[in-house]
Parts: structure tokens; sequence; C-alpha cells
């Protein structure tokens, strides 16, 4: 479908057209990447659909169909839903730091309990951040996102939640929270004077934050992935049999359902932030290199779809949800290896969880809304009113 096509007035609108424009590899890889998820919790489970892989998959489906809804969702309303959306998610976390509603699960008290469900506001969070940073870097020029007093306001935007998360504590998510508006800011084209300073700055806070600044339960984890073999049986244990579940898989892994650090569940948290352990150690390097070959191309794909939005907002908005993601998989990629401290970052569609796969899919319902409507024009200024 050509640019004309496109933008002539009742063409654009079609149902037909804007399934017709969707990036159906992004969506084809999506899918691959939530059956490999499915199937390897199949796996761990011993070859059983419950307890996690019959859910997985259903709330797959009912996400990628949400996420096609989104698709259609002209960008002007996700413009009007910013600031409104990040206001929401800042509001459930206050529920959780100052009323009973919040639930604690694995020493955090990060769970907003509704009575007939938990959700992970956390996670949602990453979502209204990216959107309210677009909206905000739309009305401003590129000098302004250079270097400017005005860079106040972004990362006033980026410090509430990233606070109020940390005091959980949740350190996991609370570092991709910083980390994603961190990128959103690098990508709108902050002056990279300022991001030597801003990293400089983080070297020097980083060891008297460790020691001072964190739980003792967080310190011993950042300390212990530089020698997880000191604590085999403690603080390492979870670093250690990744390792030997990564090790152990080889070339071409131990067999679909042989896993034994899985099976005879040596592995922490095989179904949620170690089940790409499980991946090296059941399919391999190959398996493994597969899987992450998807992960690369969806983030190029979305990189690509970014770069195309004729709208500010739109590039700002489909870039830094690709960021978001991308920094799911580095991180617990890094994390899986003993490269990095043991947060609790899951792994995007692979991993378990419903407030993971919801943030993530609203993600690319967005990316691929950008891709669909990526001619549509909105006004500069700080709003649409």
């Amino acid at each position: 479908m050509t640019a004309s096509a496109l933008t002539r007035p009742g063409e654009r609108d079609r149902l037909s057209t804007k399934i017709a424009e969707l990036d159906w590899r992004l969506v084809a890889l999506l899918c691959v990447v939530g059956c490999v998820g499915a199937a390897m919790l199949y796996s761990i489970a011993g070859g059983d659909w419950q307890p996690w892989a019959a859910d997985h998959l259903i709330r797959f489906g009912l996400m990628v169909v949400v996420m096609l809804g989104l698709a259609m969702i002209h960008p002007k309303w996700w413009f009007l839903g910013a600031y409104p959306l990040y206001g929401l998610v800042v509001f459930l976390l206050l529920l959780i730091e100052f009323t009973p509603l919040g639930y604690k699960a694995g020493g955090a008290t990060n769970w907003l309990d509704l009575g007939v469900t938990r959700i992970q506001p956390a996670e949602f969070v990453k979502l209204g951040l990216v959107l309210a940073l677009a909206r905000w870097y739309h009305g401003h020029t590129a000098q302004e996102a250079r270097w400017s007093w005005k860079l106040v306001f972004p990362l006033g935007l980026i410090g509430v939640p990233f606070l109020l998360v940390a005091k959980q504590p949740d350190l996991g998510s609370a570092m991709v929270i910083g980390l994603t508006g961190g990128a959103v800011m690098v990508l709108a084209g902050l002056s990279w004077r300022v991001i030597a300073a801003g990293a400089a700055a983080a070297l020097a806070i980083i060891p008297p934050f460790v020691m001072f600044g964190m739980h003792d339960y967080q310190r011993n984890r950042v300390l212990t992935f530089l020698s997880p073999e000191s604590d085999p049986l403690g603080t390492g244990y979870n670093i250690v049999q990744s390792k030997i579940a990564i090790g152990s898989g080889g070339v071409l892994g131990k067999g679909y359902g042989l896993g034994s650090q899985s099976q005879l569940e040596f592995l922490p948290e095989r179904h949620t932030d170690f089940i790409f352990s499980t991946v090296a150690e059941e399919l391999g390097f190959v398996g493994s290199f597969a899987v992450l070959a998807c992960y690369v191309a969806i983030i190029l794909i979305s990189l690509r779809i970014a770069s195309l939005a004729h709208s500010h907002f739109g590039r700002i908005a489909a870039a830094g949800m690709t960021a978001f993601f991308a920094l799911f998989v580095l991180i617990n990629g890094a994390m899986i290896m003993g490269l990095a401290p043991v947060v609790g970052v899951p792994m995007p569609l692979l991993s378990y969880g419903g407030s993971s796969m919801m943030t993530v899919m609203f993600g690319f319902g967005l990316i691929l809304s950008t891709r669909v409507h990526r001619y549509a024009e909105l006004p500069k200024g700080h709003g649409l009113f």
C-alpha cells in the first residue's frame, strides 16, 4: 500500500487496509516466542499442561487478539491517554505504599490485591512511562531534548515511579524503569556530554548505594554474582545451578523434556526468571541461539517501524517500547549467565506471568499501531486540546 493511498480520506480508515498494513513478520515472531515459552513450561511440568503451560498459552492467545485490536487505534488516542495512564499507574503504586491493598511476595510488597485478582503495577509503569515521555518530547524542540532545564520534567516522570518501586523494595523492576526512561531520553537526543556525566555519576554512586542503601538480601545478591561459588548452597545457589544447566546443554542439548536441572527441580524459579536456562539445557546452543535470533529480529523490526513514523510521538513511543523489551532480554540473559545480579526480571513471553506478558503485548500493540498509522501527523505543542 502506497503512502498516497493511505493518506486519502476514507481509505486509510478502512479496517481491511489497516489489517493489510500490519507487520505480520513481527506478529509471527512474537507467536513463535510465545509458543516456545508454552512448550518449555509443558516440559518443566514433566509433560503436563498444568500448572503453567495451559494458562500461558491461553493468556498469550488472548493477548495476541488484544494486541491486534490495539494496533487499530489511531496514535492520537495513545497521545491523549499518555498522561492519564501514567497518572493511573503511579496511583496504583501509591495504593501499594499507603493502603492495606499491598501484597507481599518474594520479599517485596509489589503486588496489589484487588480481591478477585492480584496485579503488579510496576510492570505497567513501563508502558505509562514511555507514553508520557513520548508525549512530552513531542511538544519540545530538539535543542530542549538535547540539554535544557526543562529536562527536569522527564526526569521527574522517571524518578517518581522509580523511587516508589525501589521502596517496595523491587530492585529489578526499579532498575528496568530507570533504564527504560534513560533509554528514551537518549533516543530523544540527549547530549552525549550529559550522558557521559550521568554515567560517571552512576559509577560513583553505585558502591556506596550497594553498601548502605540496599537491604541485606539485595546486597548479598549483588556481591554474590561476582563470586557465586563462594556460597554455592546459599546466596550463590541460583546462579550456580543456572550455569550448570546452561553448560550441560552443550551444542544440541540433552533433549526436549530431558533437562535434569529443571526436571529434578535443582533449577530455582525454572518457570519464571530462569526459564531460558531450561531452554539452554534441553535445546542446547542451537536452540538458545534460535530463540535469541527471534528476539533480535523482533527488536530490529520494531526499531525499523519506529524510524518510519511521521510523528515524533510515534517514533519516540515505538522506540521506547522496543528499548523496554530489549532491556528485559538483556538483563535476564545476563542474569542467568552470572553476568548480572539476580534481580527478578523475566524473559519476555517465555517466562510464566500475566502482568509481564500483558505489558509486553500492550507495548507491541502500540508498535504495530505506529506501523499501521505511520503516516499520521500529530499537531505540535504540548497537547491536542
